[in-house]
Order: C-alpha cells, then structure tokens, then sequence
C-alpha cells in the first residue's frame, strides 16, 4: 500500500517537470536556430559593401568578386525553419554557408596583393566587423549545439522521456554538423607564404 502511495505521490511530479521542461527545451532550440539565422543574415548584409570597398582597388579580380557575389547570394536564399528542420534542409544550409565563408577566403587571399587596400579605413572596419559576426556566428552555432542537447536528452532520457511519450510524442532533432566538403578543408594544413 506504501509503495503505491509514493508511487502516486512521485509521479505526478516526476511528469510535471516533463510537461514544463520539454515545451521550453523545444522554444530554446528555436530561439538558437533562429539567432544562427541572423548571424548568417548579418554577414550577408555585410558582403556588399565589403566587395565594393575591393572592387574599388581591385578591377581586375572580378572572377574572386563575382564569386563572393553568388555564394553570398545562394546563401541568403535558405534558412532554417525551426520547426520544420530535418538533416538534409541542415546540411544543405550548412553547405551554403561553407561556400560563402570559402569565397570570402577567397577573397581575403585577394586583398593581399593590395596594400593600399589592407590600409583603407573602410575596409578595414568592414574587415573587423566581418571577424566579429563569424565570431557570433560560432558562438550561435554552440548555443544551438547545446540547446538540441537539451532537447534530445529531455525526450529520450527518463523520466521527462515518459512524459514525451504519454504527451508530446517529439522526435530527436538534429545536430549541427559540419558539411563533409568543410571537414576536409578542415584537416588539410594550412599554406601560409610570406
């Protein structure tokens, strides 16, 4: 009789933590999904201008500019919708993103053959803003990373697990992951000249 008094008493509180925690895991992930989302959109709003500030100096580059221009513009076709995202519609973003941060790369290899360019104002403030968004945008991307933790564990992980199972019925999301494409750059070494 004892053991059935606990288990009705325990019970109820182990299932309200679920029913609370689940629903704000799930916002929380949302909310990390959509500020990657900005960080991209930021560093998309900034490519403009720090191509017109390059093609200033560097007429001759069009190839390098032009593809900056189209990997930022493919980039900014997609986002992730939070509530509707799966592996592929995650790595295919991924994969765009990876094109553009290459094409800036890209770039910057450009910029080096200009000193004047290295030494104007503009581009260096842009160069500086450009630094601090992908700083953001990694530190978005770990927020993320965390928060679908979160989320997995409170859905698969007893006791909110039971919860999900009697209520919600969510499935796992799934993790950030780097594009193949951009774990081999990744672990090839980097050429530095001087």
């Amino acid at each position: 009789m004892k053991k059935i008094f606990i288990i009705l008493c325990v019970l109820p509180l182990l299932f309200s933590c679920g029913i609370q925690s689940i629903p704000q895991a799930k916002n929380q992930v949302e909310a990390a999904l959509a500020e990657i989302t900005n960080q991209y959109k930021r560093r998309a709003d900034l490519v403009p201008n720090l191509v017109s500030t390059v093609k200033g100096y560097a007429k001759h580059e069009e190839e390098t500019l032009t593809g900056v221009v189209e990997a930022r513009a493919k980039a900014s076709q997609m986002s992730i919708d939070p509530t509707n995202v799966n592996p592929q519609m995650l790595q295919e973003f991924s994969k765009n993103q990876t094109g553009l941060s290459q094409a800036l790369g890209r770039l910057m290899v450009v910029v080096e053959k200009y000193p004047e360019l290295k030494a104007d104002a503009n581009f260096r403030d842009l160069q500086a803003q450009l630094e601090g968004t992908e700083n953001r945008i990694t530190i978005a991307r770990q927020r993320a990373i965390e928060a679908i933790k979160l989320y997995n564990d409170l859905i698969t992980v007893p006791p909110t697990s039971w919860t999900n199972s009697l209520f919600y019925h969510h499935h796992k999301m799934p993790q950030w992951s780097v594009a193949e494409e951009e774990v081999k750059s990744i672990e090839k070494t980097p050429e530095v000249k001087f």
